[in-house]
């Protein structure tokens, strides 16, 4: 592939700005929640022609852009947002209850743009837009598309994804080789005692009191059997037990979050976890069990590509920053278990009181779409010279 051809398609991703932006805003006047996207799928393909589409993973869908034998390169971009009233005072904010807090809709029009100019520019190998659902709640979007074999069909030789995060200063943009975001699971603990009147707890099993024990036992599974040089978070988010002050509860319940960076800990602590909620249950004469509902796997950057990648970028001028990881979870981690593939992280960060990811003030400028399109198309060129070499 010539210069002059790459000149041309990064050319056709800079045209297609003024398009992005319109899209980025009715996606984020309209926002859909998860398992409920296919109106904001069925806009995106309206807005790139109607191109020949397959449906997968129920409200998703792909679409193969350039030659329909021979490799592609997938590019992902979700479509779901999140259940929360918007408090930004954007001209375009959302009224319906739901809110890109996440910044999907600036991932949305970046892909867009990515895709427009593939279909204006005769590139030698294909691009394969995978507008997935369900990236903010189970079961995962990135799951059943990861299972449906529909991107070896496709022969997609690797996976890019990215994410703004205002961690990183505008403008910056991640690239790290390796494990960048953990592995995520949902663990659920119910103790069972016989209840009774507050008055008389020795005629009773508290379930509160073994679960309170239960609690303060668990902050053990990192600190105590996990290696401290690997990190692992483990954080309780829900609490509840009986509904009046004067009665002992005979059941008391709690759910939480195991993330970890290595596979072997994320197996050990849901073990050393159960053990712990049996045994000290017992030790106050209740029954205890956990339930595990396994998230995603740790997302892992292949180092050749991000390698590569980052080089790259530094040769257009983008500034590449320290490799951005985190206990945060993204199901693109089940994309990276089957391909070579790369989640980067674009910064939106331009003052410490910046809101965060999932806050219902996060609104990412304009110009994101922008960083974000080319560095997919700096991606691009970098991972087609490996596939040629």
């Amino acid at each position: 592939m010539t210069s002059d051809l790459w000149a041309q398609f990064f050319e056709a991703v800079l045209e297609e700005m003024p398009r992005a932006q319109q899209l980025r805003w009715q996606i984020h006047q309209s926002p859909q929640v998860s398992g409920n996207e296919s109106e904001t799928r069925d806009l995106i393909l309206k807005e790139l022609g109607n191109p020949t589409w397959e449906p997968v993973a129920e409200t998703g869908g792909v679409v193969r852009i350039g030659p329909a034998d021979g490799p592609a390169i997938g590019v992902r971009a979700e479509l779901d947002a999140l259940p929360i009233v918007e408090d930004t005072g954007a001209e375009f904010s959302s009224t319906n209850g739901a809110m890109h807090a996440c910044g999907h809709d600036i991932h949305m029009a970046a892909a867009f743009a990515i895709a427009r100019a593939a279909i204006r520019t005769p590139l030698p190998f294909a691009i394969l837009l995978v507008l997935q659902p369900r990236e903010e709640a189970y079961p995962s979007g990135a799951r059943d598309i990861s299972e449906s074999e529909i991107l070896e069909r496709h022969d997609v030789h690797s996976m890019f994804g990215a994410h703004v995060h205002p961690r990183i200063p505008a403008g910056g943009i991640a690239v790290g080789a390796g494990a960048v975001n953990a592995a995520s699971d949902e663990f659920r603990i119910m103790i069972r005692g016989s209840g009774g009147h507050a008055a008389y707890p020795h005629q009773a099993d508290d379930s509160i009191v073994a679960m309170a024990a239960v609690i303060g036992a668990a902050q053990t599974v990192v600190s105590r059997t996990l290696d401290p040089m690997r990190p692992a978070v483990l954080s309780f988010g829900n609490l509840s037990a009986g509904s009046v002050a004067n009665v002992l509860p005979s059941e008391s319940f709690a759910s939480g979050t195991i993330r970890t960076m290595d596979a072997t800990d994320r197996e050990t602590a849901y073990l050393t976890l159960t053990r712990i909620v049996s045994e000290v249950a017992e030790a106050y004469n209740c029954s205890g069990e956990v339930e595990l509902i396994q998230g995603e796997p740790v997302l892992y950057n292949d180092p050749r590509v991000a390698n590569a990648v980052s080089v790259a970028l530094q040769e257009f001028g983008a500034t590449v920053v320290e490799p951005m990881r985190s206990c945060g979870a993204d199901d693109f981690s089940y994309y990276t278990e089957k391909f070579p593939g790369l989640m980067m992280f674009v910064g939106t960060n331009k003052s410490p009181d910046d809101p965060p990811l999932h806050s219902s003030r996060f609104l990412p400028e304009d110009a994101s779409i922008y960083q974000m399109a080319m560095a997919y198309a700096v991606s691009l060129r970098a991972t087609y010279e490996q596939l040629v070499k």
